[in-house]
């Protein structure tokens, strides 16, 4: 026991911890939500909301009194007015305090409007938001299955270099004993090499595809990144879901699409900015009220007491102001027809918005067919192809085949692999996209 215990820890000297310590292996929808949560264009979004509600706060606040203070000092030369109000010909000062205050009784709707459409403004630049976490999870998930489709064409490289490799030796052995010539052990050694590169080739793809998706995540390095592979029994399950017809997607996602949301609500307030445009036709009524009071001082002059004077002085006032519009050279009218062509701009923006939605849900829908198409096919191949290169590899161990046939089935065989992995995992980028649109979770 003692032996094991020296043993154990002679191991632990020798191999650090970080060797015995797996990497963590992210979910696709960790690496969404860790996108969603450090995107600098998320985050720029965000700061748009933002000040969308201090608009909206600044709209809804401009229906209180208005207050505001001013302290004046004037001094004349010459000439001047006394506290008497009389004017002669001496240095005066004059120290003058005013409070004011103004209220908005009727401004032709324009107040409720303003904040009808900040509402709508801010309700638009959350869908827009919204729709920027979309995109980024799109954006994600492209890059999360071309990891794993980066990882299952290394490994087919990977087996290729191995087969290549058992040959090698084979004929290696075939050429000591005089079975095999020198020539075919050369070609079947450059058969290996070119085997070689091509994993070379397929693990540079696997890292570019790994550094493709932590800039995405805005990690800082994408050493020790690794994804989760979804389980055969997940990919048999998603391949056997019945595909939705790109209308019935159609109608789902204009509901839940957070760009046709934002495109509907900012529709809806070139409503509003119509009716601000005409309270320009409109009488403005407004209340005002101040105080005040001023201090005069005359050289050559009594003048009394400052505190005196203050209080002697002291007025105050009240009024009601009506603005009636006459004639305006015709800037209200533009104005309402330049806000009527801004609605028909954006009715047209919402459609153009629809059908680009329409022509993205019908181009996912028939990729989708094409890979899961793609995907059958390729897998017919790929057991037609194995089977045909075991009969091969029977028949060169047994020299009834050559070299040349031994490596073109071999090859046909790992190109079918490889054309049914490029298949797999499109049919699975596009059938989860499909679903995407219908307001469900990106996630394979």
């Amino acid at each position: 026991m003692r032996n094991r215990q020296v043993y154990c820890c002679i191991a632990a000297a020798l191999f650090p911890l970080s060797i015995f310590a797996q990497p963590h292996a992210w979910t696709l929808r960790e690496c969404e939500d860790y996108a969603v949560a450090n995107n600098i264009t998320i985050k720029q979004r965000a700061k748009a909301v933002e000040k969308q509600e201090h608009a909206l706060s600044t709209a809804r606040n401009s229906r209180l009194p208005d207050l505001s203070g001013s302290v004046g000092q004037n001094f004349s030369f010459g000439r001047g007015l006394t506290e008497d109000n009389i004017y002669t010909n001496t240095n005066t000062s004059n120290t003058s305090f005013q409070l004011s205050t103004s209220v908005p009784i009727f401004s032709g709707f324009q107040i409720p409007e303003n904040i009808k459409l900040s509402r709508l403004n801010l309700e638009a630049a959350t869908a827009d938001l919204e729709k920027a976490k979309n995109d980024i999870r799109m954006e994600v998930a492209k890059a999360y299955m071309q990891i794993l489709y980066d990882q299952e064409i290394a490994a087919v490289a990977h087996r290729q270099v191995s087969i290549d490799s058992q040959q090698v030796a084979r004929l290696q052995a075939f050429v000591e004993n005089g079975k095999a010539s020198e020539a075919e052990l050369s070609r079947q050694k450059a058969t290996l090499a070119n085997s070689h590169l091509t994993a070379t080739q397929a693990d540079n793809n696997q890292r570019l595809s790994i550094l493709t998706l932590t800039q995405l995540l805005e990690l800082t390095s994408p050493e020790g990144f690794a994804v989760v592979s979804p389980t055969e029994e997940e990919l048999q399950r998603i391949a056997g879901l019945a595909l939705t017809h790109p209308d019935v997607v159609y109608a789902e996602a204009l509901s839940v699409k957070p760009e046709i949301l934002s495109q509907q609500l900012r529709l809806k307030g070139t409503e509003h900015s119509i009716n601000i445009a005409k309270a320009g036709h409109y009488p403005k009524l407004n209340f005002s009220a101040g105080m005040g009071t001023n201090y005069y001082n005359t050289n050559g002059y009594e003048s009394r007491s400052f505190g005196e004077q203050l209080k002697n002085n002291f007025s105050q006032s009240l009024g009601l102001n009506l603005s009636v519009p006459i004639f305006n050279r015709f800037i209200v009218r533009n104005q309402v027809r330049s806000a009527k062509v801004d609605r028909e701009t954006q009715q047209l923006e919402l459609d153009n918005t629809k059908k680009r939605l329409y022509k993205e849900i019908q181009q996912v829908y028939y990729n989708t067919l094409n890979a899961q198409a793609k995907e059958r096919s390729s897998s017919e191949a790929v057991a037609s192809s194995k089977t045909a290169f075991e009969l091969t590899q029977a028949k060169y161990e047994n020299g009834k085949a050559n070299i040349t046939e031994f490596n073109e089935a071999k090859n046909t065989w790992l190109k079918s692999e490889s054309d049914y992995v490029q298949a797999r995992y499109e049919h699975l980028y596009q059938r989860a996209l499909l679903e995407f649109y219908r307001g469900k979770e990106l996630n394979f």
